[in-house]
C-alpha cells in the first residue's frame, strides 16, 4: 500500500503520474503559445489619425526603460526561481507542477488577452508623430487630414499598440501570481499581524507597478493604457492562481488542491490499524504539527481532531 509522505514525492517519484493528468492543459498552454505568436504577427487596427490629433501625440520617441526581453525575465523567469526554491526545500512535486502551470497560464492569457485588444483597438501611442514622421514633417491627406505617414512599417505598426500595455499586463500576471503564491507559503493571513509578511507579498506588485510607471515615463503609453494592462494582468492571475490553489486565508492554504486531493486517495487505500488511519511515520506527523502550529495556528489539544477529520475526508 502506498504511504501518504507529506512533503517527499519528488518529480522522479510522481512527475510523470501530475505531469500525464495534466496533459490537456499543456496542450492548452502550446495552443497560447501560438496564439500569442499570431496576434503579434498581424497587422493592428489603423484608428484614423487626424492632424488636429496629433498636438497630443508628439512626445519624444526613445528607448525603453525595461526592454522587452526584459520583460518575460521578469514576469516568468523570477516567479519560476522562487518556486523551484520552494521544492527543492519542500520536494512536492504537486506544489511544484501547479504553481508552474497556474504561472504559465497567468503570463499567457494576460498576453493573448492584451495583444488580442492591442491589435483590435489600435490606439496610437504618445509617440506616435515622431513615428510617422521620423523627419518631423508632417503629410496629411488633404481631404480627411488623415496623417500620411513616411516612417518604416514596422515603427508604424508598433505605433497602433497603444492600449493596454503588455509590458504592465505581462508584470502584474507574473508578479501577481507571485505574490498569491508567496501569501500562501508564508501564510501571510495567519492573524499574527507580522507586517512584515505583508511587505514580502507586497513588493512584487511593487516591482510592477515601477514598470507600469515606466511605460508613462518612456511615453510609450497613456496612463489609461498602463492602468488597464495592471488590472487585466492581476485579475488574471487572480483567477489562475484559485484555479490551482486555495485561498491564502484558507487553513490549507498553503498547499495545491490537487495535494490534498492525493492525501484523499492515499488515505483510502492505506491499511486498518495505523496511526489515525494513515500510515505515516512520526516525522510526518511532526510535520503536520509545525504547519498546524506556525501556519494555522491549531493548538496540540486540535491534533488528534484534525487527523480525525483528514480520516473521514473533512480535510481533503
Amino acid at each position: 500500500m502506498p504511504e501518504i509522505q507529506l512533503g517527499v514525492h519528488t518529480i522522479r517519484s510522481h512527475g510523470a503520474k501530475v505531469a500525464r493528468a495534466h496533459m490537456h492543459d499543456w496542450f492548452v498552454l502550446l495552443f497560447l503559445m501560438v496564439v500569442e505568436v499570431i496576434l503579434n504577427v498581424i497587422e493592428p487596427f489603423h484608428r484614423f489619425v487626424g492632424a488636429e490629433m496629433m498636438d497630443d501625440l508628439k512626445y519624444p520617441l526613445q528607448e525603453n526603460t525595461i526592454p522587452l526581453w526584459a520583460v518575460p525575465i521578469i514576469a516568468v523567469l523570477l516567479p519560476l526561481a522562487v518556486i523551484l526554491i520552494y521544492y527543492f526545500v519542500r520536494k512536492d512535486v504537486y506544489d511544484l507542477h501547479q504553481a508552474v502551470l497556474g504561472l504559465l497560464f497567468s503570463v499567457l492569457i494576460s498576453g493573448v488577452l492584451t495583444d488580442a485588444i492591442k491589435d483590435a483597438v489600435g490606439r496610437p501611442r504618445p509617440d506616435f508623430f515622431w513615428r510617422c514622421f521620423p523627419d518631423g514633417k508632417g503629410v496629411f491627406d488633404p481631404v480627411t487630414s488623415k496623417v500620411m505617414c513616411t516612417g518604416l512599417k514596422s515603427v508604424i505598426k508598433e505605433g497602433h499598440k497603444s492600449f493596454p500595455s503588455g509590458h504592465t499586463s505581462w508584470s502584474f500576471a507574473g508578479l501577481g501570481f507571485l505574490s498569491w503564491y508567496m501569501a500562501g507559503k508564508i501564510r501571510v493571513f495567519d492573524r499574527r499581524g507580522h507586517v512584515a509578511k505583508l511587505c514580502i507579498v507586497v513588493f512584487p506588485l511593487l516591482v510592477a507597478a515601477l514598470i507600469g510607471v515606466s511605460r508613462v515615463d518612456d511615453y510609450w503609453h497613456h496612463w489609461q493604457d498602463v492602468f488597464a494592462g495592471g488590472l487585466l494582468g492581476i485579475t488574471i492571475a487572480s483567477f489562475c492562481y484559485l484555479q490551482f490553489f486555495p485561498p491564502p486565508y484558507d487553513i490549507d492554504g498553503w498547499g495545491p488542491h490537487i495535494y490534498f486531493q492525493m492525501l484523499a486517495e492515499s488515505r483510502n487505500e492505506t491499511q486498518p490499524g495505523n496511526v489515525n488511519g494513515l500510515n505515516m511515520a512520526p516525522s510526518e506527523i511532526e510535520n503536520v504539527r509545525i504547519y498546524s502550529h506556525r501556519g494555522m495556528g491549531v493548538s496540540d489539544d486540535n491534533m488528534s481532531s484534525i487527523l480525525g477529520e483528514m480520516e473521514s475526508g473533512r480535510r481533503c
